[in-house]
């Protein structure tokens, strides 16, 4: 029997267990609901051979790491998360349900449905006796939707000793894995003033939010979309009232780019651009952080596609790599070397709104996937890698 016939065989039950944990509310700081989704995971992995080690945390779920030794030589890391974006109370106003092809329910592409694929893959090669492999790791991590993070080190420090890693986020809609992100830096920037009455010494004043925009509108000469840089002032506000002329503002700006020779210049950019001195005597103060690393197709990555290719040619439909501007935590794999491929979970989309989905029809081939190209990963020397 091939691993995907394998698989069709156990679609009821994988769905069975979709529903069950899209039931499950696991918002970020929903940290009752993230352990109950890795109590599943702990129970589902145990019976086959795993040793569970979590990490407790104090506002969110445990980050959970399932290690397995085999009789080979490669190590392959999978790579997901259970947290969501949806606060408690939205799994029982909108249980799974279908639509055509579509299972439609919080959390069924970003990534219940990828942790499942991950867990359904490793039973599979499991009963087809297959342990051609040094280790073969899950790590699943219940942060990922937020900016202040305690998972990246622990990812970080458990990437580094393997050969490959493979992420259970969704493939694209249109069934593509990602091979390379841009890396991302949010910059802030906080403005002060004078205060003054507006209306009857508003000359007074010093007008923080005035001068803060017109600094924000220079901004824009630093992006250059044709070669992936780009800036989005997603937060701005100041004053207090309509009638004081305002003495602070402030702003969130995200930078993104493919390279990080190429973020570091955009904030160096920007920051120049703050550092210049104001003839109203308005102050400025920038900080920056990295949210993520540029992930770069880099030689291994690129060998590790061509398996994926091939694997889903002999599968019967086609593949292909391509670069996105999102991040994910398969950046903080690739930026210690480690080479990783993104997208292995099932198609889906229209992720963290009402009508996020994944599709049935992809369920079984996508998960064959990601079993084949596994076995396949270990059958090549750890040097092809």
């Amino acid at each position: 029997m091939t691993i995907a016939t394998d698989l069709q065989t156990q679609l009821e039950r994988y769905l069975a267990d979709l529903k069950l944990l899209v039931a499950i509310d696991s918002g970020t700081y929903d940290k009752a609901g993230c352990n109950r989704v890795n109590d599943w995971l702990e129970a589902r992995l145990s019976p086959l051979g795993y040793a569970i080690e979590r990490f407790p945390q104090l506002e969110t779920g445990d980050h959970l790491l399932a290690r397995m030794r085999g009789s080979g030589q490669a190590r392959i890391l999978l790579l997901g998360h259970s947290d969501t974006v949806y606060p408690r109370g939205t799994a029982a106003q909108r249980p799974l349900r279908q639509v055509g092809d579509r299972l439609l329910g919080p959390g069924t592409c970003d990534m219940k449905a990828g942790l499942l694929s991950g867990i359904y893959a490793i039973e599979a090669l499991m009963r087809a006796g297959f342990d051609d492999f040094a280790e073969l790791a899950l790590l699943c991590v219940a942060d990922e939707e937020v900016d202040q993070r305690t998972s990246i080190p622990l990812i970080r420090e458990t990437a580094r000793g393997f050969d490959a890693v493979l992420v259970l986020e969704a493939a694209r809609e249109n069934g593509d894995i990602v091979t390379s992100r841009k890396g991302n830096v949010v910059f802030r920037v906080d403005a002060s003033g004078h205060s003054a009455h507006a209306g009857v010494e508003p000359e007074k004043g010093r007008n923080a939010i005035t001068a803060l925009m017109r600094r924000l509108l220079q901004l824009e000469n630093l992006a250059n979309p044709d070669a992936g840089i780009t800036l989005n002032i997603g937060v701005i506000d100041g004053g207090r009232a309509a009638n004081i002329v305002p003495d602070r503002a402030r702003a969130a700006v995200d930078i993104r780019a493919y390279a990080q020779a190429e973020l570091d210049a955009t904030v160096a950019g920007a920051e120049a651009i703050f550092a210049a001195a104001d003839d109203d005597g308005i102050q400025f103060v920038t900080t920056s952080h990295s949210a993520s690393p540029p992930m770069p197709r880099t030689e291994a990555i690129a060998r590790l596609e061509a398996l994926a290719i091939r694997v889903a040619r002999d599968l019967g439909f086609e593949l292909r790599g391509v670069s996105t501007g999102g991040a994910a935590d398969s950046a903080f794999a690739a930026a210690e070397g480690v080479p990783a491929l993104d997208g292995l979970g099932p198609i889906g989309g229209l992720d963290h709104g009402p009508d996020e989905y994944i599709l049935e029809s992809s369920i079984v081939p996508r998960t064959a996937l990601l079993a084949e190209l596994i076995r396949l990963i270990c059958r090549n020397t750890v040097q092809a890698l």
